[in-house]
């Protein structure tokens, strides 16, 4: 979070690097993650049917289509945030729950391909240039925000995988679930955001005990073109 790093900068416990780093990966995040992540949601619907998704301005990868200003604050100064969700209309789809299941899991399924992108990455670099990436500042700083970037992809995507309202997990659910219950789901899904919240600031534990291995895994895979697994 942006007040913790620039008070640990005035105590001398983390240097400015890191926190200009940190502050670049929180815009990366609001600039490009969250929107890749959005755009995947709408570019499945589109294909699956909803057209209108096109009108409705969210088939792009432009982040301004898909940033919430409140969100995007919080993901600076609080380090938990969101962006604008893409209003689906599931009457398009041969299928409503399959249709709004196969959408929502395609966001996370993006923030998995983005990690694995920025994994090869890494990979790469600390296979063509490991003096460089060993020995100098620059190295080491490019290597960390790679970390960084790879860590909040796959963390965006454990947590969207949550099977709780209105995370996209909840959405993968439903598809197995009876359509009454599905119905009764939305009716109260404005109340679950709360717990969401409540599960972000007292079970952010609980989350990165699956993120980590999941994590790991992620640079364990996309070292072996490199030979690193």
């Amino acid at each position: 979070m942006l007040s913790y790093l620039i008070s640990g900068f005035r105590g001398g416990n983390i240097d400015f690097m890191t926190v200009v780093i940190d502050i670049a990966v929180s815009l990366l995040v609001i600039f490009l993650i969250m929107p890749f992540h959005e755009w995947a949601h709408a570019f499945t619907a589109y294909r699956l049917g909803d057209k209108g998704i096109k009108q409705r301005g969210r088939l792009s990868l432009n982040p301004l289509s898909h940033i919430d200003p409140i969100g995007a604050l919080l993901i600076i100064f609080v380090g938990f945030g969101w962006a604008k969700p893409v209003p689906i209309d599931p009457r398009y789809f041969k299928n409503p729950k399959v249709g709004m299941g196969i959408s929502a899991l395609m966001g996370p399924v993006a923030n998995f391909i983005a990690a694995i992108a920025g994994g090869l990455i890494i990979n790469a670099l600390s296979t063509f240039f490991p003096g460089y990436m060993i020995t100098s500042d620059f190295g080491y700083y490019v290597w960390l925000f790679f970390s960084y970037y790879i860590v909040l992809n796959v963390g965006l995507a454990v947590f969207n995988l949550i099977p709780i309202p209105p995370l996209d997990g909840s959405k993968v659910l439903m598809m197995f679930l009876p359509d009454r219950t599905v119905n009764t789901i939305y009716q109260y899904e404005q109340y679950f955001f709360i717990f969401i919240i409540l599960l972000f600031w007292f079970g952010g534990g609980f989350v990165s005990r699956i993120t980590e291995p999941v994590t790991d895994f992620v640079v364990w895979l996309t070292g072996l073109p490199f030979g690193m697994g």
